[in-house]
């Protein structure tokens, strides 16, 4: 083990590992260049710039929700340190296998003498703040979607509660330390606090709400009415289509599963096809957030290390 983790701490297998995560980001856009082409002719220039810069805001907020949590279970990590550990190690997620994001935030964290369990249980802790308050804010999908709407996805309204408790900070200390006991790891510098874990939970909501923003000015464009329900609606519903997706687990990356819930949530204010463009070009200045941004933070890694 210890040899395996000495050649994934490597300079070179971390320079090879972040260029390969790049190119398979890039490689998601390019396969999709005709597609993505026709999305971009069909709105104004300033819409797609305002589009990749509400992602940017977006992947900024998931970064400080995690670095509370990050911060919550250990000594705190300094600001700089903690956009390079996630903005570098974000981009890993586009590789296949689904873990490498949490590998690469391992690694990271370990050169900043950051435990590599702490590192893990804090990424994961992200994801399921994530899922939670996109739960919470479906509501608004389910509440003022169409009313076919409940029928097919009312199923996540009883998550919601299951969820809420079990970020209850004293609930979730005890998942946490079941889970590491189980897997043989030893506990946390410290425990999930209220104030911590409500933070976090604050700042992945307003990722939600940017990306609700982002998808709304969009279908503005192409035909939705521009209103403060329209808003409601287009962030309910994009929280809905990606927890849908998420948690349907044996849909590979959620395909198709977002756009069909998005699709049917918006069915009333705007047409299908424009439901499908927005989605795919929020797809796409997301994955150019986080190409650029953890291009960024890899070359300031870089130059850290350096000095």
């Amino acid at each position: 083990m210890k040899k395996i983790l000495s050649v994934l701490q490597a300079p070179a297998v971390r320079a090879g590992f972040m260029l390969l995560a790049v190119i398979a980001a890039i490689w998601a856009i390019v396969a999709n260049r005709e597609a993505v082409g026709e999305a971009l002719a069909a709105l104004p220039w300033w819409v797609s710039l305002a589009g990749i810069a509400l992602s940017l805001l977006y992947v900024a907020c998931t970064m400080v929700s995690w670095r509370y949590l990050l911060n919550d279970v250990g000594q705190p990590v300094p600001a700089r340190v903690a956009r390079r550990i996630f903005y570098t190690s974000q981009v890993a997620k586009y590789l296949p296998g689904g873990v490498w994001n949490f590998v690469a935030a391992a690694e990271m964290g370990a050169a900043h003498s950051i435990a590599r369990r702490r590192s893990f249980v804090a990424l994961l802790l992200s994801m399921v703040v994530s899922i939670v308050t996109g739960l919470v804010l479906a509501v608004l999908a389910l509440l003022l979607g169409p009313a076919g709407l409940m029928e097919d996805y009312g199923w996540l309204a009883l998550a919601i509660p299951v969820g809420v408790v079990a970020l209850i900070p004293p609930v979730l200390n005890r998942i946490i330390s079941l889970g590491l006991k189980i897997l043989g790891r030893g506990a946390l510098e410290a425990q999930l606090s209220w104030r911590g874990t409500g933070l976090a939970a604050l700042w992945a909501a307003a990722g939600w709400l940017l990306m609700g923003a982002q998808l709304w000015l969009m279908l503005i464009y192409q035909g939705m009415a521009a209103s403060l329900p329209t808003f409601l609606l287009a962030t309910g519903g994009y929280a809905l289509g990606w927890t849908v997706g998420f948690l349907v687990f044996f849909v590979p990356a959620g395909v198709g599963v977002r756009e069909l819930a998005l699709a049917a949530v918006l069915s009333t204010a705007v047409g299908s096809g424009p439901v499908v463009v927005v989605v795919l070009l929020s797809r796409v200045f997301t994955t150019l957030a986080d190409v650029s941004l953890g291009l960024l933070a890899g070359i300031a890694a870089r130059r850290a290390a350096r000095r």
